[in-house]
């Protein structure tokens, strides 16, 4: 775990992103495809810490990006080259471009100067998608990955973004994957290798360090409602 004087080495405002990866209602909200994951994601914290970086990312001028998953009704450029993909067509909840399954879930906050960048196939947020150009185009040395899932999107986002030469952040209570206890093995023995591991705490310290401002609750920020 990276010190909060070594985590400030990485995290500046200006050269910073917030990546929150599938963190929709179809995902992690109440009536979510995947309960188990959603239950995971909420029970654990990890949502609520989503949420709190986001709003300690408004306060201090770091840009937010938020990444979601879609489909559209009729499939078409869908992934199908995967268990995965094909079971997901199979679910009662599915993420249709438009629906209310693709909006950012409760409790995060979304602010105008947000950027939402959605997929309609593959399973990394970061590969086939704006997301690195984004990056590029925004100054962008460190990523800081939040979202779900540990099983998959999440090191598939850490790997991308560190071949693409970005430094990749992880606040370990910030992510969440089912089973529980396989986040923190994930963690440990594979993302811990390639990123820099901290905690929600010591980011949202980071960034609101001498500033005047408080810790962000999750509900504070500039915020326009849901994306």
């Amino acid at each position: 775990m990276a010190s909060r004087e070594q985590l400030a080495e990485h995290v500046d405002p200006a050269s910073t992103v917030l990546l929150t990866v599938e963190c929709q209602r179809g995902v992690v909200g109440p009536e979510s495809a995947l309960p188990e994951l959603a239950a995971e994601a909420r029970s654990s914290g990890a949502l609520g810490n989503v949420a709190r970086l986001v709003a300690a990312a408004h306060e201090a001028n770091v840009q937010v990006l938020h990444a979601v998953a879609e489909r559209r009704p009729d499939g078409r450029g869908a992934s199908r080259n995967a268990r995965l993909f094909r079971a997901a067509g199979r679910l009662p909840v599915q993420q249709h471009t438009g629906s209310t399954a693709v909006r950012i879930a409760e409790p995060i906050e979304v602010a105008d100067e947000d950027l939402v960048v959605r997929r309609l196939h593959g399973l990394s947020p970061i590969a086939g998608t704006d997301v690195d150009a984004l990056l590029r185009n925004l100054g962008c040395t460190t990523l800081v990955v939040t979202g779900v899932s540990a099983n998959v999107a999440i090191p598939n986002a850490v790997f991308d973004a560190v071949n693409l030469g970005y430094t990749a952040v992880v606040p370990s209570d910030a992510i969440a994957g089912v089973p529980a206890d396989y986040t923190p093995a994930m963690i440990r023995n594979t993302l811990a290798l390639v990123a820099t591991v901290t905690t929600t705490d010591d980011l949202v310290s980071c960034w609101l360090r001498g500033s005047g401002r408080r810790a962000a609750n999750g509900t504070g920020g500039r915020t326009t409602g849901r994306g």
